[in-house]
């Protein structure tokens, strides 16, 4: 979605696609567990097929870069650029279980479109030669993660290479919708709430960051 006014312009990326058949009753399932504090393996829960993940990453990784690219120079004729971009907190680098990936991903000061590009390119690489476990990726990544671990490096770089804008990617929670068959546990209300706090961040506010909902939160 984009919304421009005339003195404030504003890029906001949406949530993307799963990249992952489901099925409704282990999702829920699954959910009922999250909501107990039980550990999740959501990867049990769909069926993975390569065209599912390629579409994922397409959409949730390159197509926030081409949409980046697209409006960045309408942005940069604005007095308050913002681009938030819509993330989750299943992209933390945690859940990366690559570790050459995930030690990529987390060198900030190194970080290049290029290099991010080389993860996500490698994944569907293996995923397409059906050596996801032999090429590292246990089979516990899904391309969803990736994706948003790959957007949110995208906007640490962004946020470098634009330091006149206001640039952030948030999670909004888990909240409820078609994508997660209103399994969510906070309103559609509450999930806009970081995003719209951080399109109108005053010029000089925080750059670069991850936030979960309100609230400043680790990569």
């Amino acid at each position: 979605m984009i919304f421009i006014s005339p003195n404030h312009h504003l890029q906001v990326n949406n949530a993307g696609i799963l990249g992952a058949g489901t099925d409704r009753d282990a999702f829920t399932v699954a959910a009922s567990k999250l909501r107990a504090g039980e550990d999740v393996n959501w990867s049990e829960t769909m069926t993975k097929t390569y065209e599912l993940a390629e579409e994922c990453l397409k959409t949730n990784y390159f197509g926030a870069k081409r949409m980046s690219e697209t409006f960045i120079p309408l942005l940069q004729l604005s007095d308050s650029p913002r681009i938030v971009n819509v993330s989750s907190s299943m992209g933390k680098l945690k859940n990366v279980s690559n570790e050459w990936a995930r030690a990529i991903l987390n060198d900030a000061e190194n970080l290049t479109e290029e290099r991010v590009d080389e993860v996500v390119n490698k994944y569907l690489k293996d995923f397409k030669e059906g050596s996801l476990e032999a090429g590292g990726w246990p089979d516990s990544t899904i391309a969803y993660c990736i994706s948003k671990a790959a957007m949110n490096a995208y906007t640490r770089i962004l946020a470098k290479k634009h330091p006149s804008f206001c640039i952030n990617c948030v999670c909004p929670s888990y909240v409820k919708t078609d994508f997660n068959y209103n399994t969510g546990f906070s309103t559609v209300e509450e999930g806009a709430q970081g995003p719209v706090r951080l399109a109108l961040l005053p010029n000089g506010g925080p750059s670069g960051l991850f936030f979960y909902r309100l609230e400043e939160s680790e990569f």
